[in-house]
């Protein structure tokens, strides 16, 4: 019966501080207070399983937010002399000891981890160290594809993030435009893969397919008030600011809509086209 993860088990008979769940080859307890009402022998029960504070192998119904060999952002809740522990989502919390933290981990911060599945304890343990678990050969990705994200640390490029809970990427600092913040998951777009194993990525869809998908919003945030206080000149911050996109991608979306006769441009601001 594996530690740190999900099961259906069926529920072989009851003692007075609980029932005792099996898989047909083990046994183990469902502590009374996580036993579904009205719940008999023979019923199976969806549990999660590991190991109690007192070293017991326990199910329990309550779902962590992540289990053995997940990679996840977790808060860490407190600092002791043997390490960081995690809010994992369950009575007992996750110990990142003092040697498998690759920073110094600070109370109510998140932090990226791997759960991992300590062989001498049978517990389970946090990893910020993740690198090694990530694969370093690309495979099954395609530039251009959406994929899952997780922010994970900041560097002067940008930010390191997980890539489908499998790859190692990078989105670089000038292409965020909104706020990102370590243990952030997001949604993103491979725009390149590189020959040492790693992926470039970006916020936003790439090319033709971005100016097309915020082309409609500018446009409805000019019709909102017939004037957007952004032109030609306006700097990249203020568009950064105002639309969370490139200056670029801004002038691209309003050549666009221009050519299509739906607006007028000016230095500092753009205007829905007067009829006639």
């Amino acid at each position: 019966m594996e530690i740190g993860k999900n099961h259906r088990l069926k529920v072989a008979r009851e003692v007075d501080f609980g029932m005792y769940l099996t898989n047909g080859t083990e046994d183990v307890l469902i502590p009374r207070k996580y036993i579904p009402e009205g719940t008999v022998i023979g019923d199976e029960i969806a549990v999660f399983v590991y190991v109690d504070s007192l070293g017991r192998p326990v199910a329990v119904t309550d779902r962590p937010y992540a289990k053995v060999d997940d990679i996840a952002s977790l808060e860490v809740k407190q600092v002791t002399k043997v390490g960081a522990f995690m809010d994992i989502g369950l009575e007992k919390d996750l110990l990142v000891p003092f040697n498998e933290q690759a920073y110094t981990m600070e109370v109510g911060k998140n932090y990226v981890v791997k759960v991992l599945l300590d062989f001498k304890t049978n517990r389970m343990i946090g990893t910020t160290k993740i690198a090694p678990f990530l694969n370093p050969k690309v495979e099954e990705l395609s530039e251009g594809e959406k994929v899952s994200l997780l922010i994970w640390q900041k560097t002067e490029l940008g930010f390191k993030v997980v890539v489908n809970s499998v790859y190692q990427g990078l989105i670089f600092h000038n292409e965020i435009f909104d706020q990102v913040q370590i243990g952030d998951e997001r949604t993103g777009f491979v725009k390149a893969i590189r020959e040492d194993g790693k992926v470039d990525v970006s916020l936003q869809k790439q090319g033709y397919e971005a100016v097309k998908d915020m082309s409609q919003i500018v446009l409805n945030k000019i019709k909102m008030n017939g004037v957007l206080l952004l032109g030609d000149k306006s700097s990249p911050e203020e568009i950064k600011e105002e639309l969370g996109m490139s200056k670029k991608n801004f002038k691209k979306i309003l050549g666009g809509l221009y050519k299509a006769g739906q607006i007028e441009i000016f230095d500092f601001e753009t205007r829905i086209k007067a009829e006639g």
